[in-house]
């Protein structure tokens, strides 16, 4: 149960830290960055999951790239949900999965190991 809430909050704060990177990315405080992490995996376990099934042959081809773009998909649509989390664009959503899933590897390493 421990990891899951530090899990958790190690993906707010990741959310929180690619806001300051990438422009047009905006969180406007931590609180949102919880309630915006929440919104990201349910999308990503609901719609992600079926997205990622149907473009599983796009996936192939491209040796797994195009799960850079469903990712960008799933966090822009997840920004239509909650208030104070807004991505201006397909280019910073793009980026902001790059540097996410970066940022939350790196945050995830330097807890649990």
């Amino acid at each position: 149960m421990i990891a899951l809430i530090v899990n958790w909050f190690l993906s707010a704060l990741s959310l929180v830290i690619v806001s300051h990177v990438i422009p047009g990315f905006e969180i406007n405080g931590f609180g949102t960055a919880l309630i915006a992490t929440i919104v990201i995996g349910l999308v990503n376990a609901t719609i992600g999951f079926i997205l990622k099934i149907l473009t599983l042959p796009i996936t192939i081809l491209t040796f797994g790239l195009f799960l850079i773009v469903i990712n960008a998909f799933m966090l822009k649509f997840a920004a239509l949900f909650v208030s104070g989390f807004v991505i201006r664009g397909f280019m910073p959503a793009l980026l902001g999965a790059v540097v996410l899933a970066i940022v939350n590897m790196a945050l995830r390493y330097m807890v649990f190991s």
